[in-house]
This record gives C-alpha cells, structure tokens and sequence, in this order.
C-alpha cells in the first residue's frame, strides 16, 4: 500500500482511512492503531471501492456519540472559523447547520449574546477532550492573534464576517483580524465568502489590510476594474451609468452595480475617463 493512512482517527478533521471490512449498512474504515475503525454509511461509499482501498473521510459524531465518516465535506473543520446558521435552540445552548447530518452545538458559554433560531453566528469549530465532542465557539475576540510577520503581497487566505462603513472585515488564515476596503473591491463579495487574498499592510495593532488582487501585478481578467476599462479602450465609450438597470450591468461585465459604482469611481480617481449624460467615456 504506498499511500500512507492516519496514525489514528481525528474527530472533526479529514482523515485517510483504509477500507477492511464490509457490512450490510455500509464500510469499515480503520487507522493504523489497532481497534480504531469508523463505519461509512452505504449512501457514502464511492462506487467501486474495495477492501484495501484508502478514503478521505470527514469523521464527526452522530447523536449517540458514535464516530461516523462520511465524503460530504462541512462548512468548516476543527480549528477553522465559519459563518452559520442557527436551526434551534435549547436551555444549553444553540445548534447551527453544518453541511452534515447531525447540527453543531453552540454552548451558552461561548455565545457573545443569546441565539435565536434563524441569526447567523461566526465561531471556530473545537474539541472538547472532556466530552470528546465537537462544538462552536462564537466569542471571536479569544481566538484571534495579533499578526506579526507578513510581507506585503503574501496571499492568504480569508473568511469576511461582517460589512463596516468602510468595508468588510475578515478573518485570515483562521487566526488574524484582517479588512477589506470597499475602494478596492471590485467584484461581489458578502458575508460568509471564503476566497483567497493578498496582504497590503501588517499594521502595528497586528490587524490586516487586505486586497483581492496580487499588488503591483497585472490583475486578472474576471476582474471587474479591468473589464471595464478594456471595453472603453476597445470601444472609448460606455453606455451604462452608475444608476443603469442592475441586470444590465451583470450581463455586460458580471458585476453588481455597487461594484461597477465602484471600478467608476476608481477610474475617475485617476482621471482616465468623463462622465456624460449616458454613460462614460475614455480621455485621450
């Protein structure tokens, strides 16, 4: 067997199982220590597998505790934030959707206000080694770090958790309090996008201003500034204002309208185009 499977089950992470055995009701997979196996349901089983095989598993808990794998991947993973959905609520806390069967739990000690059915919440997936369980923590502020000792133009990786006046804020990489500037968005973005970004300053208060774009490179095709202004190179006019039909918008660039407000305020900054009554046009 040349590829290498897990030293031992990990609830809440994705692990690399062997199939052993077979059942009615589904496959045993099990990690190199010994009696350490974890049933995957038949619904979730590949077709073709064999015994012998290697899986990427998600392992959690269904409602007896038991261990159950399954190739359905969640929102999040163990040590990664998210932004949920709260589908109810008892007297110990709340329970948010997760992309699995069984719903995650949210601890009244680790919510930053009461839950409600229906709020959206952020929190970091954990385990509690005294229970053995999975849970949400919402409380974001202990489970960040001050960030030290990123370059400019490091890409990361961001989760956005809320819009500000000025922007979005982000978690990135799971650990620092980061932002987004709404002057240098140019395609759409809401809260609970996970995307990739680049770091344009590692500020003193160890929080991240970041950039969708690699900084002092040329950009993308898909992004919206640069089909804007490709199209007025190609055609020098735009019939499309900041107050056009929204669908129009779409269907021309594939961006929002807030975000083609934007690309035009940009190009306006730095003086390459005039508006006119009907659109915009390209300067000489």
């Amino acid at each position: 067997m040349n590829e290498k499977i897990e030293e031992y089950i990990k609830l809440g992470e994705v692990n690399k199982l062997e199939v052993y055995k077979e059942v009615d009701f589904g496959v045993y997979l099990k990690s190199e220590e010994e009696n350490d196996e974890v049933l995957l349901p038949k619904r979730y089983v590949p077709v073709g597998t064999q015994m012998g095989d290697i899986l990427e598993v998600f392992v959690y808990s269904d409602s007896e505790d038991r261990y159950v794998a399954t190739t359905d991947m969640p929102m999040a993973k163990v040590g990664e934030f998210g932004v949920f959905e709260v589908v109810d609520t008892s007297k110990f806390g709340a329970f948010v959707e997760w992309g699995l069967p069984k719903h995650l739990f949210v601890p009244l000690s680790t919510q930053k206000r009461n839950l409600k059915k229906g709020d959206k919440v952020i929190g970091k997936i954990k385990y509690d080694e005294k229970t053995d369980r999975l849970f949400l923590d919402a409380k974001i502020g202990r489970n960040l770090e001050k960030a030290k000792g990123f370059e400019r133009n490091d890409k990361v990786e961001i989760l956005v958790i809320a819009k500000t006046p000025l922007g979005y804020k982000v978690i990135v990489n799971n650990k620092y309090e980061g932002m987004l500037f709404d002057n240098e968005i140019f395609e759409d973005i809401k809260v609970g996008d996970k995307r990739f970004a680049y770091i344009k300053t590692n500020r003193e208060d160890g929080k991240l201003d970041c950039i969708l774009q690699p900084i002092g490179k040329r950009q993308n095709r898909d992004n919206g500034y640069y089909k804007v202004l490709e199209k007025l190179q190609e055609v020098k006019e735009i019939n499309l204002t900041s107050k056009s039909d929204a669908d129009e918008i779409k269907k021309e660039f594939g961006i929002s309208k807030k975000a083609y407000k934007a690309v035009i305020q940009k190009l306006l900054k730095e003086d390459k185009i005039e508006l006119r009554e009907d659109g915009l046009a390209l300067k000489e």
